[in-house]
């Protein structure tokens, strides 16, 4: 669908910024917030509280590009009176201190939490004279995306900081009164759409994720003959395998070992390019497939000086750390390299067929998963916890028909995934667009906001 343009447009002297309509104006940020709050660091339990109990924001209360009060904590009894800031109607809620693709990410408080308080990562950001929801809209766009890159700053690229005087600087077109009310109510409506569209690829690739899970589970664990003889394996999560499979803990049948990560002070010495030095395969580096590439090299000295070593292609890798979205993360290595200390490597073995192995893997992340164990926030698993799991072993000719199987049914599921992945992408595409050029007045959607209303 085509959109109309405004009948005049002018050069607002900003090189990143196209023309805006010419009765817009340019304003920074500091002429347009007169307050900014944020909250105390707080102790809380890992779980959301009852409605009503005060809690505190999580940073992911605003990953997604929007406010998700319900991503929040319950403060602990004893740090209840230290808690600050209650989230309040019409504030954007910002990030001000976040990994470099989330800092900065906004989401809109519609109502009034009197027992939702901020954490001091958040900030509530108080904005006068322009509609709430436009400006909420403007922190969606890449405009404002770039103006947070080209300021943050930090003592790692793994955790940025984006300034109070940084952010007031930033630029925002401002419309008059009238047009921002309908540019919002327009991407209201609009993204709502767009927004029914994408959950409903979302839901197709959640159900296509677990079918994969399903096809996997079943052929590793029941074999390819319904007719074959059961028993019972002795293990509640395993539960029946046919009767003339092996079972047994993988460290009965799998050599498994680990990895190191050398001095990162000393880069000459350990670190290589990735033409001359060994792969040094990382959690980052593995996504529950072959491992085809790894984004850092290492020396031969790093190999004499740590516990690294040199791991043989088809070995598969499990990942010891990082929480339920990564504990149990897997991958089958496709060229010879090193690991680090997060992750399990089990060798190759002349019991099992490499990509029998690395199916098994996948059908034990899920029992991995809900038995992350650790003190720290983000539960762990032990490489004693992978060594002592059982594993259920076919005869090789088996594990080979088990395989070309599971290939051949995944290969029509990774096609219909590829298809849905492409068209949700094309969609948040879409949507980002169509914000980006409401805000900045690309786009003409005042009699579209009158006509819908």
């Amino acid at each position: 669908m085509s959109f109309p343009r405004y009948p005049a447009y002018k050069d607002c002297g900003i090189e990143w910024l196209e023309k805006l309509p010419s009765h817009w104006n340019v304003l920074q940020l500091r002429r347009l917030i007169p307050e900014i709050e944020s909250g105390v660091s707080v102790n809380a339990l890992d779980h959301a509280p009852d409605e009503g109990i005060p809690s505190v924001l999580k940073t992911s209360c605003v990953y997604t590009g929007s406010f998700r009060p319900e991503e929040r904590k319950e403060i602990i009894q004893e740090d209840i009176d230290r808690a600050a800031c209650p989230v309040k109607s019409g504030r954007l809620i910002v990030s001000r201190m976040n990994t470099p693709d989330l800092v900065g990410a906004a989401g809109l408080s519609l109502v009034d939490y009197d027992y939702v308080f901020l954490p001091d990562r958040l900030w509530q950001v108080r904005i006068s004279n322009v509609y709430p929801n436009f400006a909420y809209y403007w922190t969606q766009t890449q405009i404002y995306r770039d103006q947070v890159k080209m300021v943050c700053s930090g003592t790692s690229s793994s955790m940025q900081n984006l300034s109070q005087d940084n952010f007031l600087s930033f630029i925002l077109p401002v419309p008059s009164d009238e047009e921002q009310i309908a540019i919002a109510s327009f991407l209201d409506r609009e993204t709502a759409k767009i927004d029914a569209l994408i959950a409903e690829q979302q839901r197709l690739i959640a159900l296509l994720q677990e079918k994969r899970q399903a096809v996997i589970s079943h052929a590793v664990t029941k074999g390819l003959n319904p007719d074959a003889p059961l028993k019972d394996s002795g293990i509640e999560w395993l539960g029946q395998v046919p009767a003339h499979w092996k079972t047994g803990k993988i460290k009965h049948y799998f050599k498994t070992s680990s990895g190191g990560t050398p001095n990162t002070e000393e880069q000459a010495l350990y670190y290589a390019d990735s033409d001359s030095g060994i792969p040094w395969v990382r959690t980052t580096d593995i996504e529950n497939q072959e491992v085809r590439s790894a984004e850092v090299s290492i020396t031969n000295q790093a190999i004499q000086d740590t516990a690294c070593e040199i791991l043989p292609v088809d070995t598969v890798l499990v990942a010891l750390y990082g929480g339920g979205g990564t504990v149990g993360k897997n991958g089958i290595l496709t060229f010879p390299a090193a690991i680090n200390q997060a992750l399990c490597a089990l060798l190759p073995s002349y019991y099992a067929v490499p990509m029998f192995t690395f199916r098994y893997i996948q059908f034990l992340r899920p029992f991995w998963m809900e038995r992350a164990v650790s003190a720290r926030k983000a539960g762990n698993i032990s490489q004693e916890l992978v060594r002592d799991t059982v594993f259920a072993l076919p005869p090789l000719d088996e594990q080979i028909l088990i395989v070309k199987h599971i290939h051949s049914q995944l290969e029509e599921i990774t096609s219909l995934e590829n298809e849905s992945t492409k068209s949700l992408s094309l969609l948040q595409e879409r949507r980002s667009a169509l914000i980006s050029a409401a805000v900045t007045g690309q786009i003409d959607v005042r009699g579209l906001a009158e006509v819908a209303a």
